[in-house]
C-alpha cells in the first residue's frame, strides 16, 4: 500500500490521521484528532472536524462535511454535497451545547444532498436517497427517501430492491 496522496491545498491539522493508500483533493480540511482509514478518497472542499472516525476504502464526494461527532464504518459511500449534523438545538448564543453522535455502520450509501440529523444510527449497507432528510435510525439493508426520510424498500449488499416496503 502506498503513503496517502495528499494535495496542496489540503489542510490536515496536527493530531489528523489519513491512512496508507488514502487520496486527500483540493481544499479538503481534516481538523486535529480525526482519523481517515486506509484507501479512502476524499473529494474537493471536503470538511472533517475534530475527532470524526472515518473507515477503510470509504469515499467521501466533493463538498461533503462531517462534524464533530460523527463515525463512520468501512466501505462508505458518501455523495456530493451531504452534510451531517451534530447538535439538536443549534443557537450561535449557545455556549453549553452538547455533541450528539451519529454512526453510519459498514457499506452504506448516502446520496447527493443529503441531510443526515445526529443522533441516528444508519444501517449496514443501508441507502439513503439523494436529497432525504434522515430524522431517526435507517435499519440494515432498507433504502429511505423523502423529508423525512421514511423506508421505501429493502435492499441486498449491491443496493438491488429487493422487496418494496410502500
Amino acid at each position: 500500500m502506498s503513503d496517502p496522496q495528499i494535495h496542496q491545498t489540503a489542510l490536515i491539522e496536527p493530531g489528523a490521521v489519513i491512512g496508507q493508500g488514502t487520496r486527500v483533493w483540493v481544499n479538503v480540511q481534516v481538523r486535529g484528532q480525526a482519523r481517515v482509514g486506509e484507501d479512502c478518497n476524499l473529494g474537493k472542499d471536503v470538511f472533517v472536524d475534530e475527532g470524526v472516525g472515518i473507515g477503510d476504502r470509504c469515499k467521501i464526494q466533493n463538498g461533503v462535511s462531517i462534524y464533530r461527532g460523527v463515525t463512520i464504518g468501512d466501505d462508505v459511500f458518501v455523495g456530493p454535497n451531504a452534510c451531517f449534523t451534530n447538535d439538536l438545538v443549534p443557537r450561535a448564543f449557545n455556549s453549553d451545547w452538547k455533541i450528539v453522535a451519529t454512526r453510519v455502520e459498514e457499506g452504506a450509501s448516502i446520496g447527493a444532498n443529503a441531510t443526515i440529523i445526529c443522533g441516528v444510527t444508519i444501517g449496514e449497507f443501508a441507502m439513503v436517497a439523494a436529497g432525504a432528510v434522515v430524522t431517526r435510525d435507517v435499519p440494515p439493508y432498507t433504502l429511505v427517501m423523502g423529508n423525512p426520510a421514511r423506508p421505501v424498500a429493502r435492499v441486498d449488499r449491491m443496493g438491488t430492491r429487493i422487496e418494496d416496503l410502500r
